[in-house]
């Protein structure tokens, strides 16, 4: 069993005046991938905003690789190698893929592991090598996505955290991102997902905790979840 590099316990989050992440546990192991699933309003995106420090927990704690991270600033936070992906993708517009990329590793001093990491992304993403020079506001929707996820992975992350990749997307786009994230996965990243499209995450995840009103009421492995019917009512349209 591997170690547990992420934990979180009795996480409470106020968003808006309300409490919007009620008590929640959950754990990450080193080289998982991790869903958390859950309709739209369920607390997912906050929970995810308190894991990379955008907001401030209420109460509760989070442990990244044994160190309690609750009250570090979000900025700091990367540098502890916990690197969010946000939803809706927010790329530099103005600035060139190469650019983007560049900007991915501004934490590390190390010219041959920058190049060594630029050469892994455009391995993952041949779409980026061929248009490093252009502009990344010029990028279609999926390159976005792409190009935010590479410049996440150029800081070497211990955690990878995905707000909702498949957003926007179209279903062709949306197999061919999760398949990368699981390709990132199998290269040793541990992934924390946060996902509407709960099929696809279940698919790819080794667990997955459910989210309701901000509570987590269902856990287990992705097989598990995908064959419940409790999941596949409320979740997959079954």
């Amino acid at each position: 069993m591997n170690d547990v590099i992420l934990s979180i316990h009795d996480l409470s989050v106020n968003y808006g005046g309300i409490e919007a992440v009620k008590g929640i546990d959950f754990t990450v192991n080193d080289g998982e991938i991790v869903a958390l699933i859950g309709a739209n309003g369920a607390g997912k995106t906050t929970t995810m905003h308190a894991l990379s420090g955008l907001i401030k927990a209420k109460s509760g704690s989070i442990i990244l690789d044994n160190k309690d991270i609750t009250r570090v600033p979000a900025n700091k936070i990367v540098s502890f190698g916990l690197i969010q992906v946000p939803e809706g993708r927010h790329v530099f517009a103005s600035q060139t893929v190469l650019e983007n990329l560049t900007l991915g590793a501004y934490l590390c001093k190390d010219k041959k592991l920058i190049e060594d990491n630029l050469n892994h992304v455009f391995e993952l993403f041949p779409r980026l090598k061929e248009r490093q020079k252009q502009l990344a506001g010029t990028l279609s929707g999926g390159e976005q996505q792409m190009l935010a996820m590479g410049r996440a992975l150029m800081s070497n992350p211990k955690v990878l955290l995905l707000d909702e990749p498949s957003m926007g997307l179209s279903p062709l786009l949306v197999k061919e991102i999760f398949a990368i994230i699981k390709e990132i996965n199998d290269n040793g990243t541990t992934v924390f997902v946060v996902e509407q499209n709960a099929k696809m995450a279940l698919e790819i995840a080794h667990r997955a905790y459910v989210m309701e009103t901000g509570k987590i009421v269902l856990s287990g492995t992705g097989k598990e979840l995908l064959a419940s019917d409790a999941v596949s009512k409320a979740y997959l349209g079954g």
